[in-house]
């Protein structure tokens, strides 16, 4: 199974934190960057990767990794907070 690492104090926005995880899923364009067109892409896959989150970030960034996280769960991914 696929293994996401994500350390989201390493992006200053909400946006950087999303096209990372475009280029870590490697979801092709377009993609919004947003909580449900992260839900739609990810449920277009086989399998729903693991999410490993070192970092939460802060401020926009922490709440949208929280999103994210969320989008995971739903979906039936196994999410780890460190």
């Amino acid at each position: 199974m696929e293994t996401i690492f994500l350390d989201a104090d390493l992006y200053d926005s909400k946006a950087a934190l999303y096209q990372a995880l475009r280029r870590l899923l490697n979801l092709d364009e377009p993609f919004g960057l947003n909580a449900d067109a992260l839900h739609d892409r990810l449920s277009e896959k086989a399998k729903i990767p693991s999410l490993v989150v070192y970092s939460m970030g802060r401020g926009e960034v922490q709440k949208a990794t929280e999103t994210v996280c969320t989008v995971f769960e739903d979906l039936g991914g196994k999410v780890t907070r460190r």
